[in-house]
């Protein structure tokens, strides 16, 4: 795995330059073409993009080397799988107070029972939750954190082969899933809520997913502001990336998130999925968690989260189409369903 330099590239002209590959994935591919993350897309031309400048289409052979290294080399396997192809990760909240599920699988028993559905219905990941970061939440104390999460996952290791995740942002949570099984961290914080977050994911040489966020959860939302939100996005997760690194963590095992609805307005987030191929620039995988989120609802007039299935299914398609390797969900079968249609379909793999 390469990862490119944090932050942009400086051209021969001085100014700092991004470059977004241009992801195809029809099964007639030129001679010329050059993979995306070793994966089922692929790209002869990228965007550059000049910070407060001009946009251009260039050949992929523009490309600065470092960077195009980052974008076309293959992504080891997480936790096991291989990202040469999509993976899904189920949704487990065992909170009171999620924006989408709230209280539905608070219940050990009913957790577990919903997990494994998901399991059944074609999870890869099962990320398990005990505190809500929906706008306005609150921070729970570690040991509420832990004893909702760590049973449930010392559960589920019993008998599913799947990967477990632990979503947050705390370390003492963090080493008590991680001890009762659990396979990834996964932190909306990237690292900066708890500074011994970053050294309990390298100790146990897990891997780390990194989310952007604008602010914390009780604030995030009230009044989001970017000079450019997909370059600055960019440069915060390569700032993240770097400092992941310098932590003791391998670079083959961390894995970027662009945050979508933790501090964006609605434009905010369609940049972002617009943009979401500038990523693989990193040289890390890329997750995307937009299932149910708000920005769906107000664009397909359902303000029930619960509503939101059919405008979740076609953006994470969208990811797809952008070669994102890991795809966050609440409706597994659903989205599973989708995903071998699309591949089916586009013909998604063949020579």
């Amino acid at each position: 795995m390469i990862l490119a330099k944090a932050g942009p590239i400086a051209d021969s002209r001085g100014m700092n330059s991004y470059y977004r590959p241009l992801v195809q994935i029809d099964a007639a591919r030129p001679a010329d073409a050059r993979p995306v993350a070793g994966g089922w897309g692929w790209f002869t031309h990228a965007e550059r993009i000049e910070r407060g400048g001009a946009r251009k289409v260039v050949a992929a052979p523009e490309i600065p080397g470092d960077t195009l290294a980052a974008i076309t080399a293959e992504r080891a396997p997480l936790a096991g799988l291989d990202l040469t192809q999509p993976r899904l990760m189920g949704i487990l909240n065992v909170t009171p107070d999620s924006f989408s599920d709230g209280g539905r699988f608070f219940d050990p028993d009913v957790a577990l029972a919903h997990a494994r559905a998901m399991a059944s219905g074609g999870a890869d990941i099962l990320d398990i939750g005990g505190e809500s970061t929906r706008p306005g939440a609150a921070v729970v104390s570690v040991s509420d954190e832990i004893a909702r999460t760590a049973p449930v996952i010392e559960a589920l290791r019993h008998g599913y082969d799947g990967a477990l995740s632990i979503d947050t942002r705390k370390a003492s949570v963090a080493q008590a899933a991680l001890q009762a099984g659990a396979d990834i961290v996964n932190d909306v914080a990237a690292l900066g809520f708890d500074p011994a977050l970053a050294g309990v994911v390298a100790d146990a040489n897990a891997p780390v997913i990194l989310m952007h966020a604008q602010g914390d959860p009780a604030t995030m939302q009230d009044a989001p502001r970017y000079d450019d939100v997909l370059l600055g996005v960019y440069d915060y997760l390569a700032g993240r990336v770097a400092a992941a690194r310098a932590a003791g963590i391998a670079a083959d095992r961390i894995v970027v998130d662009p945050g979508i609805g933790f501090g964006k307005t609605l434009d905010h987030n369609l940049a972002l999925l617009r943009g979401l191929s500038l990523f693989h620039g990193l040289g890390c995988p890329i997750l995307l968690g937009a299932s149910r989120k708000r920005f769906i609802g107000t664009l397909a007039g359902a303000a029930d989260a619960d509503d939101r299935m059919p405008g979740s299914l076609a953006v994470a398609l969208a990811g797809l189409a952008q070669g994102v390797q890991i795809t966050r969900v609440h409706d597994m079968e659903a989205t599973k369903q989708a995903v071998t249609l699309w591949q089916a379909a586009t013909g998604m793999g063949q020579a």
